[in-house]
């Protein structure tokens, strides 16, 4: 029996069926029924040869048509994505910039071991020669010693803005 007093198991009497008939949309459709959908997505059409690809924003701007290089493979872009050179030329840029500390707080400290203890306990890799080791809370601490914690430290700035610090860059006391 179900909570509202009926064994149909539908709302205040409502048969279930009536909730289950919602018909089923894709962008594709969306688009060509003039509804809304979000500014970045796209719309990729594959060629029947299987390497040309017409690419068509959902603002309606088509893009220029791409070809899949060795192996079928292509990768798509985002509008407004980066390229690898230019963010490894961003990161290095936002590096001279950094006005926080360079040492590591009490609070990132605890977080960072926890954190990667938590990983190892779950058998995560491990950077560090265990040594006989079993505990992941002191293999985590070597770990932090030798600066092999592959874990980024991110600090919020009062203007919205952050920094992010690798940890093999802090200074642990």
């Amino acid at each position: 029996m179900s909570d509202y007093g009926s064994d149909d198991g539908g709302r205040y009497g409502e048969p279930l069926d009536d909730f289950l008939d919602e018909p089923e949309y894709d962008d594709a459709d969306a688009m060509a029924d003039g509804a809304e959908v979000a500014d970045d997505a796209m719309l990729v059409e594959v060629g029947a040869d299987g390497t040309s690809v017409n690419v068509t924003q959902a603002n309606g701007h088509k893009g220029p048509k791409k070809h899949a290089g060795p192996g079928g493979l292509m990768a798509l872009q985002a509008p407004g994505a980066l390229t690898e050179a230019e963010r490894q030329k961003q990161a290095e840029e936002s590096k001279k910039k950094r006005i926080t500390s360079p040492y590591m707080t009490k609070y990132e400290k605890a977080r960072i071991l926890g954190t990667r203890a938590l990983q190892i306990s779950m058998n995560a890799p491990v950077m560090t020669e265990l040594n006989g080791e079993t505990d992941s809370l002191v293999i985590a601490m070597k770990e932090l010693r030798e600066k092999k914690i592959p874990l980024v430290v991110r600090r919020h700035l009062p203007d919205g803005s952050y920094e992010d610090w690798g940890v093999d860059e802090l200074i642990v006391d």
